[in-house]
């Protein structure tokens, strides 16, 4: 009979960064809610360090090793340290590990729990592919794929264990957007089919702000018709996560900020990141698959609209009809993200759904369900 590990106390988390902040701060995030709500002593290995310093403003760039609320952050070298394994390695996004970790890993009396975090998806086909084993082709090690979701069967997402809460806007105030989006987004098209309402437009630096820049010029804040547009410094996760709350529509990009504007509990855009073939369309049309099951189907049709508008090359004029249906139905699909921010809270946490399925991993299982 095989035994169940012992606690699993030491936490690797590898990391290369690929598209931009959206990477490292899943990465960051997760590392802080293992330290943070399971005691778990934490590494995130990570190649580009000055990145995460937009995330954690104390991070010292220069630093191959350092701490920063409780977690060792390391660079992550082409030519990779001598070091131990820890007792759970996560290579996060299929980042592949360097060849002298995986050696470590093998030289373990205990092979380490390795686990591949994929992205975030709402396609059906990953209820069945999350948990499942892969054995190294020549070392003793399995790898398991775990993929965080939407539903019961998947990893979850994560999330802080904090009481759900969304703030309302203040009486008189005009009605705020919070802009994060990727380059190729229809920015001016958007500000165009705002219409006569006046908006506060919060512009995320980066991208969107040098979008807003070849638009208008300068460096902002700029007005245009009725909207005043306010380019924000760089905002570390937390307060990045009370703006949302604060937002009567938050726009989003990639995986990160998407999870967090559905956690705020407020109508919102996903910029998805675009792919190849236009795969990412598939994944897009899979989270409005479950986003909108719930919805009169007049509703329904509003949201798809306006979020394929958004991520799909349209006509200027259809955009600004896609927007002024969203918009007059915003009342009702705020009371819906409140309703949605609930089911995303009854899911299960990323953090503790990996801890507990590593966990309950004996030790040289060739595979489990999660």
């Amino acid at each position: 009979m095989q035994r169940t590990r012992p606690p699993l106390q030491s936490w690797d988390i590898f990391c290369r960064v690929i598209d931009n902040y959206g990477d490292a701060g899943v990465c960051w995030r997760l590392a802080r809610q293992l330290v943070r709500a399971h005691g778990k002593s934490v590494r995130l290995w990570i190649d580009q360090p000055t990145t995460l310093r937009a995330l954690c403003p104390m991070l010292a760039a220069d630093a191959d090793r350092q701490q920063q609320e409780g977690v060792t952050v390391c660079h992550w070298p082409a030519q990779f340290p001598a070091t131990t394994a820890a007792d759970v390695v996560i290579e996060a996004f299929a980042c592949d590990l360097p060849p002298p970790y995986l050696q470590a890993m093998a030289a373990r009396s205990t092979p380490p729990c390795w686990l591949n975090l994929e992205y975030l998806s709402a396609e059906p086909w990953i209820a069945d592919c999350h948990g499942l084993a892969s054995p190294h082709p020549s070392l003793p090690l399995t790898k398991y794929f775990f993929f965080p979701g939407f539903t019961a069967r998947s990893g979850g997402l994560l999330r802080e264990n904090t009481a759900a809460a969304t703030a309302a806007n203040s009486t008189g105030q005009p009605p705020s957007l919070n802009l994060f989006c990727y380059a190729n987004a229809p920015v001016a098209a958007l500000l165009n089919a705002l219409g006569n309402t006046s908006w506060q437009i919060n512009v995320s630096p980066g991208q969107p702000r040098q979008a807003l820049g070849s638009h208008f010029g300068g460096d902002g804040p700029w007005q245009h018709s009725h909207h005043h547009i306010n380019a924000l410094p760089f905002l570390a996760p937390d307060a990045y996560d009370a703006l949302l709350r604060q937002g009567t529509v938050n726009i989003v990009r990639g995986e990160d900020s998407f999870v967090r504007a559905q956690l705020a509990g407020r109508p919102f855009l996903w910029h998805i990141y675009p792919q190849a073939d236009n795969a990412h369309l598939d994944k897009l049309n899979a989270f409005l698959d479950l986003y909108t099951a719930d919805l009169t189907a007049e509703l329904a049709h509003i949201v798809r609209a306006i979020f394929l508008a958004w991520n799909t090359p349209v006509t200027a004029a259809h955009l600004a009809a896609c927007w002024h249906d969203f918009h007059a139905a915003l009342p009702a699909l705020a009371a819906h993200a409140r309703c949605w921010q609930a089911h995303c809270q009854q899911l299960p946490e990323l953090s503790a759904a990996l801890v507990d399925f590593c966990q309950r991993l004996p030790s040289g299982h060739p595979g489990l369900t999660a």
